[in-house]
């Protein structure tokens, strides 16, 4: 059954699709995965620049049937200048001449949003080209759920994305803040990136909640696409899934970073959620080239960290920040 995304005429299944993983595979996988979600029923891709090859995957899969797809796509870009870069090569990609939805991706904070808003930013760009037809709605994306829930409160974006899974439930007011204004809401991150062991499980979760329009979890092989659909069919979790969940819940809570970043400011400069971030993306993706070199572009690297330990005084959860911190460094260098 397809669903309204927000208030857009986008009519759309569910449980879409996350483009992150297909970076791991060959083009003509990435075409039989998709195409298999397409036998199933799901419409919607959601994926973004900095994903490698990502889009051009999705592009050259859709290619015989391009307009049955809801596509989305998204860019940190910042200026004008850069937004027309992204949004050029995304067509290009794509090889379609729309974009359903372009989304202003990762926005931290409030500086950022009122630097894209402003004179020469990356919104004049989107509306400039949504104007044009090349994109028909705008969202916004990332980690901070206060900092969305304000920016919909500035500008009337289509859409609002966000991490939300059974470990992660710092968006749901976001979600049902957007939901009563008419703000389509699009969930990433629903294995907690793929910490959670009962993707079935997770699907079910967040689907059941009246507030979420769609989910999109990163899926790279038939086998994926076809458990996380049944999982769409039946939202009734067994005992077997509720146990995993709470088994994991049990094992993660004094590990895990939710990228509320109360221990900022780092007095080293260190970006200490982007790289447990990134260290997922390694640990728990296999990407470990994409999230090495982003790791590495990181002005500040995690073995830059004094042992102060003020990180972990601010830090709601006790996680042993330092400690987690050296892990990833470790890891990154392997």
């Amino acid at each position: 059954m397809l669903t309204k995304l927000g208030r857009t005429d986008l009519s759309i299944y569910p449980l879409g699709f996350g483009g992150i993983p297909i970076q791991r595979v060959s083009f003509e996988k990435a075409k039989t995965v998709i195409l298999r979600a397409k036998e199933l029923g799901i419409n919607f891709i959601d994926t973004a620049q900095g994903y490698s090859d990502s889009e051009e995957k999705i592009g050259f899969a859709i290619n015989e049937d391009k307009n049955y797809w809801v596509l989305a796509s998204k860019s940190p870009a910042r200026d004008g200048k850069e937004m027309e870069k992204a949004i050029t090569n995304c067509l290009k990609n794509f090889r379609r001449d729309y974009i359903d939805l372009y989304q202003l991706h990762l926005i931290s904070n409030l500086d950022e949003l009122q630097l894209v808003l402003g004179k020469n930013g990356a919104m004049e760009t989107l509306l400039k080209f949504k104007e044009k037809g090349y994109i028909r709605y705008i969202g916004i994306t990332g980690h901070k759920p206060q900092v969305l829930k304000e920016a919909l409160d500035i500008f009337p974006f289509d859409t609002v994305q966000g991490p939300y899974n059974p470990l992660e439930t710092q968006s749901e007011e976001l979600f049902k803040y957007a939901r009563a204004k008419g703000v389509g809401t699009i969930v990433m991150k629903p294995f907690a990136g793929g910490a959670l062991t009962s993707p079935s499980g997770c699907i079910k979760y967040i689907l059941s909640k009246v507030f979420v329009d769609v989910v999109i979890p990163g899926m790279e092989s038939v086998e994926q696409v076809e458990e996380n659909f049944r999982a769409s069919l039946d939202l009734k979790m067994t005992e077997e899934e509720k146990q995993g969940i709470l088994r994991d819940i049990e094992e993660l809570k004094n590990n895990f970073c939710r990228r509320c970043d109360y221990c900022q400011p780092c007095p080293q400069g260190i970006k200490i959620s982007t790289v447990f971030i990134l260290h997922g993306y390694l640990s728990r993706y296999g990407l470990k080239d994409w999230a090495t070199a982003r790791y590495q572009s990181l002005p500040v690297l995690a073995n830059r960290c004094s042992q102060c330990g003020i990180c972990e005084n601010r830090c709601p959860y006790e996680l042993p920040i330092r400690e987690m911190l050296q892990k990833s460094h470790s890891d990154f260098q392997r």
